[in-house]
Protein backbone atom coordinates (compact mmCIF):
# COMPACT_ATOMS: atom_id res chain seq x y z
CA UNK A 1 0.00 0.00 0.00
CA UNK A 2 1.66 3.22 -1.07
CA UNK A 3 0.33 6.49 0.23
CA UNK A 4 1.30 9.28 -2.14
CA UNK A 5 -0.27 12.32 -0.57
CA UNK A 6 2.65 14.60 -1.43
CA UNK A 7 6.28 14.54 -0.43
CA UNK A 8 7.15 15.60 3.13
CA UNK A 9 8.51 19.13 3.53
CA UNK A 10 12.14 19.71 4.62
CA UNK A 11 11.52 20.24 8.38
CA UNK A 12 9.39 17.11 8.45
CA UNK A 13 12.11 15.25 6.54
CA UNK A 14 14.70 16.32 9.13
CA UNK A 15 12.46 15.12 11.95
CA UNK A 16 11.99 11.83 10.11
CA UNK A 17 15.75 11.37 9.74
CA UNK A 18 16.24 12.01 13.47
CA UNK A 19 13.48 9.57 14.40
CA UNK A 20 14.90 6.99 11.99
CA UNK A 21 18.18 6.92 13.92
CA UNK A 22 16.25 6.29 17.14
CA UNK A 23 14.37 3.44 15.46
CA UNK A 24 17.35 1.98 13.58
CA UNK A 25 18.22 -0.80 16.12
CA UNK A 26 14.66 -2.16 16.05
CA UNK A 27 14.41 -1.82 12.26
CA UNK A 28 17.74 -3.61 11.78
CA UNK A 29 16.62 -6.47 14.07
CA UNK A 30 13.31 -6.84 12.23
CA UNK A 31 15.10 -6.74 8.87
CA UNK A 32 17.45 -9.55 9.93
CA UNK A 33 14.56 -11.61 11.30
CA UNK A 34 12.65 -11.04 8.06
CA UNK A 35 15.64 -12.20 5.98
CA UNK A 36 16.04 -15.29 8.19
CA UNK A 37 12.32 -16.06 7.90
CA UNK A 38 12.37 -15.70 4.11
CA UNK A 39 15.49 -17.90 3.83
CA UNK A 40 13.87 -20.55 6.04
CA UNK A 41 10.66 -20.53 4.00
CA UNK A 42 12.64 -20.80 0.77
CA UNK A 43 14.59 -23.82 2.08
CA UNK A 44 11.35 -25.55 3.10
CA UNK A 45 9.68 -24.70 -0.22
CA UNK A 46 12.63 -26.27 -2.10
CA UNK A 47 12.14 -29.48 -0.11
CA UNK A 48 15.47 -29.22 1.72
CA UNK A 49 14.09 -29.91 5.20
CA UNK A 50 12.47 -33.36 4.78
CA UNK A 51 11.10 -34.62 8.13
CA UNK A 52 11.77 -31.33 9.92
CA UNK A 53 9.48 -29.32 7.64
CA UNK A 54 6.63 -28.58 10.06
CA UNK A 55 8.77 -28.04 13.19
CA UNK A 56 11.07 -25.74 11.20
CA UNK A 57 8.12 -23.74 9.84
CA UNK A 58 6.74 -23.48 13.39
CA UNK A 59 10.09 -22.18 14.67
CA UNK A 60 10.54 -19.70 11.80
CA UNK A 61 6.98 -18.42 12.16
CA UNK A 62 7.23 -18.09 15.95
CA UNK A 63 10.45 -16.08 15.63
CA UNK A 64 8.86 -13.76 13.07
CA UNK A 65 5.80 -13.34 15.25
CA UNK A 66 8.10 -12.32 18.12
CA UNK A 67 9.44 -9.56 15.88
CA UNK A 68 5.85 -8.57 15.10
CA UNK A 69 4.96 -8.49 18.79
CA UNK A 70 7.89 -6.11 19.35
CA UNK A 71 6.48 -3.88 16.61
CA UNK A 72 3.01 -4.07 18.13
CA UNK A 73 4.36 -3.11 21.56
CA UNK A 74 6.41 -0.19 20.19
CA UNK A 75 5.13 3.36 19.92
CA UNK A 76 3.45 4.15 16.61
CA UNK A 77 5.75 5.06 13.76
CA UNK A 78 4.11 7.94 11.90
CA UNK A 79 5.47 9.23 8.61
CA UNK A 80 5.33 13.01 8.05
CA UNK A 81 2.58 13.95 5.66
CA UNK A 82 1.31 10.36 5.68
CA UNK A 83 3.56 9.69 2.71
CA UNK A 84 5.24 6.39 1.76
CA UNK A 85 7.75 6.40 -1.12
CA UNK A 86 7.06 3.90 -3.88
CA UNK A 87 9.14 0.74 -3.52
CA UNK A 88 8.44 -0.62 -6.99
CA UNK A 89 6.73 -3.84 -7.95
CA UNK A 90 6.77 -6.66 -5.45
CA UNK A 91 8.36 -9.90 -6.69
CA UNK A 92 5.08 -11.74 -7.29
CA UNK A 93 6.73 -14.55 -9.27
CA UNK A 94 9.12 -15.44 -6.43
CA UNK A 95 6.24 -15.36 -3.94
CA UNK A 96 4.15 -17.61 -6.18
CA UNK A 97 7.04 -20.07 -6.38
CA UNK A 98 7.35 -19.92 -2.59
CA UNK A 99 3.62 -20.47 -2.08
CA UNK A 100 3.53 -23.37 -4.54
CA UNK A 101 6.60 -24.98 -2.99
CA UNK A 102 5.18 -24.71 0.52
CA UNK A 103 1.86 -26.17 -0.64
CA UNK A 104 3.78 -29.07 -2.19
CA UNK A 105 5.63 -29.99 1.01
CA UNK A 106 2.52 -29.50 3.18
CA UNK A 107 0.25 -31.84 1.20
CA UNK A 108 -2.31 -33.29 3.60
CA UNK A 109 -1.65 -30.59 6.22
CA UNK A 110 -1.89 -27.32 4.30
CA UNK A 111 -5.60 -26.61 4.72
CA UNK A 112 -6.99 -25.86 8.17
CA UNK A 113 -9.98 -24.17 9.83
CA UNK A 114 -9.54 -20.89 11.67
CA UNK A 115 -11.67 -18.26 13.36
CA UNK A 116 -9.99 -15.25 11.82
CA UNK A 117 -11.38 -12.63 14.18
CA UNK A 118 -12.53 -14.00 17.56
CA UNK A 119 -14.17 -10.65 18.35
CA UNK A 120 -15.89 -10.32 14.98
CA UNK A 121 -17.20 -13.12 12.80
CA UNK A 122 -16.79 -16.26 14.90
CA UNK A 123 -17.54 -18.73 12.11
CA UNK A 124 -14.59 -20.98 11.22
CA UNK A 125 -13.19 -20.47 7.73
CA UNK A 126 -10.86 -22.62 5.66
CA UNK A 127 -7.31 -21.31 5.15
CA UNK A 128 -3.99 -22.66 3.87
CA UNK A 129 -0.70 -22.46 5.74
CA UNK A 130 1.12 -21.91 2.43
CA UNK A 131 -1.09 -18.90 1.60
CA UNK A 132 -0.65 -17.44 5.09
CA UNK A 133 3.14 -17.75 5.06
CA UNK A 134 3.37 -16.31 1.54
CA UNK A 135 1.22 -13.35 2.68
CA UNK A 136 3.59 -12.75 5.61
CA UNK A 137 6.56 -13.00 3.22
CA UNK A 138 5.04 -10.44 0.84
CA UNK A 139 4.60 -7.88 3.62
CA UNK A 140 8.13 -8.47 4.90
CA UNK A 141 9.63 -8.11 1.41
CA UNK A 142 7.87 -4.76 0.97
CA UNK A 143 9.43 -3.43 4.18
CA UNK A 144 12.83 -4.88 3.30
CA UNK A 145 12.83 -2.83 0.10
CA UNK A 146 12.53 0.33 2.19
CA UNK A 147 15.19 -0.89 4.62
CA UNK A 148 17.65 -1.80 1.87
CA UNK A 149 17.13 1.66 0.31
CA UNK A 150 18.08 3.26 3.64
CA UNK A 151 14.52 4.37 4.45
CA UNK A 152 14.53 3.10 8.04
CA UNK A 153 11.43 4.92 9.29
CA UNK A 154 9.44 3.88 6.23
CA UNK A 155 10.47 0.24 6.68
CA UNK A 156 9.50 0.24 10.33
CA UNK A 157 6.25 2.08 9.61
CA UNK A 158 5.32 -0.49 6.95
CA UNK A 159 6.19 -3.53 9.07
CA UNK A 160 4.30 -2.13 12.06
CA UNK A 161 1.24 -1.15 10.05
CA UNK A 162 1.21 -4.41 8.09
CA UNK A 163 1.74 -6.50 11.25
CA UNK A 164 -1.30 -4.99 12.95
CA UNK A 165 -3.40 -4.94 9.78
CA UNK A 166 -2.39 -8.11 7.91
CA UNK A 167 0.64 -10.31 8.46
CA UNK A 168 0.21 -10.62 12.23
CA UNK A 169 -3.16 -12.27 11.72
CA UNK A 170 -1.90 -14.60 8.99
CA UNK A 171 1.27 -15.46 10.89
CA UNK A 172 -0.61 -16.12 14.12
CA UNK A 173 -3.13 -18.36 12.38
CA UNK A 174 -0.39 -20.31 10.58
CA UNK A 175 1.52 -20.68 13.84
CA UNK A 176 -1.53 -22.15 15.58
CA UNK A 177 -2.07 -24.58 12.70
CA UNK A 178 1.61 -25.62 12.67
CA UNK A 179 1.56 -26.05 16.45
CA UNK A 180 -1.51 -28.25 16.13
CA UNK A 181 0.26 -30.50 13.60
CA UNK A 182 3.28 -30.85 15.91
CA UNK A 183 1.05 -31.49 18.94
CA UNK A 184 -0.95 -34.20 17.14
CA UNK A 185 2.25 -35.87 15.93
CA UNK A 186 3.68 -35.97 19.46
CA UNK A 187 0.54 -36.65 21.50
CA UNK A 188 -1.73 -38.81 19.34
CA UNK A 189 -0.18 -42.14 20.27
CA UNK A 190 -1.83 -45.26 18.92
CA UNK A 191 -3.33 -47.45 21.64
CA UNK A 192 -1.21 -50.44 22.49
CA UNK A 193 -2.84 -53.87 22.18
CA UNK A 194 -4.25 -55.28 25.44
CA UNK A 195 -1.93 -57.52 27.42
CA UNK A 196 1.25 -55.52 26.87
Amino acid sequence: MSESLGEPDEPAGAALAEAAEEWRPLADRVAQQARDFLAGLAAVARGETAEETVPLLLLETAQMMLAGAQLGASKDVILPGNWEPDVGADPDVDLDVLRTGLAGVLVGFDEYAEIFDPYGDTQATSFRISDDLAAVAADLVHGLKHHEAGRIAEALWWWQYAYVNHWGTHGGAAMRALHSIVAHARLDVAEEPAGR
